[in-house]
């Protein structure tokens, strides 16, 4: 499916929450920039790592919708990506993204669905003691699944399940705003599920994923991310990593630019290269 048609169906998808949700319910309520920007898989946080914090800037008695679409391109590869996300009163956030996967070396696109939701469990992200707590889920269906299974794949479905932790402190890096989070998820996904779930070696297990922003100032961040996956395949599926700027130049708009550095993907290595996003929030 081409980006066009993506973003198709993004503006869809928003078209309809619009005719289902008051609009004197639809937010601005948050601090600009705490919700983080969209994560690759469709749901709030960072680029690589999806936050506890939930997308938009719905607060109790609002709702908040928001879409995107992102372009990462290294060597050999590049992955398009185009969803949309809504936040129900800061408690419930539901995602929805698809992912384009060129395969430059051999010609072709790998494409997949991704169903997600994020359920706040405690805290505040700068208001409380504790760090802000999330339970998310996301459900993956691939769509070109012939590549997966001929390199030993077991589905062509599966689904991931994160708890995230996240915390700003405010002032507490030389006077800079510092937001942290850690990541805890179980998956059985091959390069996010573009390469099938599981695999002959193993059937994935909890992963770990961290982020580290520094808000130099109320419109722009910079920060970094890890996030580890497993080696199903025995292609020596490699931890992803990237350094983020990303600029919020009111409560509209957010646009992310990172260097990603995603090591060996399909056994092809040194795949490293350039992360572009745009996210609308209304």
């Amino acid at each position: 499916m081409t980006i066009m048609n993506q973003l198709f169906n993004v503006i869809t998808t928003i078209g309809v929450a619009l005719l289902i949700v008051p609009t004197v319910c639809l937010a601005n309520g948050k601090i600009l920039a705490t919700p983080g920007v969209s994560q690759v898989e469709g749901s709030g946080g960072g680029g690589l790592v999806p936050w506890a914090q939930l997308a938009g800037y719905a607060t109790e008695d609002e709702i908040a919708i928001s879409a995107f679409c992102t372009r990462a391109t290294v060597q050999d590869f590049q992955l398009d990506t185009c969803g949309a996300q809504v936040n129900f009163y800061d408690r419930l956030e539901l995602s929805y993204a698809e992912q384009n996967f060129d395969v430059e070396p051999l010609s072709t696109t790998l494409s997949q669905e991704i169903f997600g939701a994020k359920v706040r469990l405690y805290g505040d992200l700068v208001y409380s003691a504790w760090p802000q707590l999330s339970l998310g889920i996301q459900y993956k269906a691939l769509d070109s699944d012939d590549i997966a299974f001929a390199l030993g794949a077991h589905d062509n479905k599966g689904v991931d399940i994160y708890l995230a932790a996240s915390k700003l402190h405010l002032g507490a890096l030389a006077g800079y705003n510092l937001l942290w989070n850690a990541t805890l998820r179980y998956t059985e996904a091959n390069e996010m599920g573009l390469l099938g779930f599981g695999g002959p070696n193993g059937n994935g297990g909890i992963q770990g994923e961290v982020s580290a922003a520094v808000l130099l100032n109320k419109h722009l961040a910079v920060g970094v991310e890890y996030r580890q996956k497993p080696d199903n395949l025995g292609l020596n599926e490699s931890r992803w990593r990237d350094v983020f700027v990303a600029w919020f130049p009111n409560k509209h708009v957010s646009v992310t630019m990172a260097y990603v550095d995603l090591d060996t993907i399909a056994a092809l290595p040194n795949q490293d290269g350039w992360y572009v996003s745009l996210t609308g929030y209304y």
